[in-house]
């Protein structure tokens, strides 16, 4: 019998527990900085292609990883 389970995303940091979420605020953050690592390499022409200027690098990357 296969188990399944059911996640609450409005409670997920509650249940996560103090280290947890600690674990997840650096593993956010550190996908954050990659984000924004990869979109700062791009051409201004390629962040054009993508509908993005370089002045909005860092609010796309924010967005992305923590919600709009």
């Amino acid at each position: 019998m296969a188990n399944s389970m059911i996640y609450d995303l409005g409670h997920a940091n509650r249940s996560l527990g103090f280290g947890g979420q600690i674990r997840k605020a650096i593993a956010d953050y550190m996908l954050y900085r990659q984000t924004l690592g990869e979109l700062t390499v791009l051409s201004d022409r390629e962040l054009r292609d993508l509908g993005l200027s370089r002045f909005s690098i860092r609010q796309v990357a924010h967005d992305s990883v923590y919600g709009a």
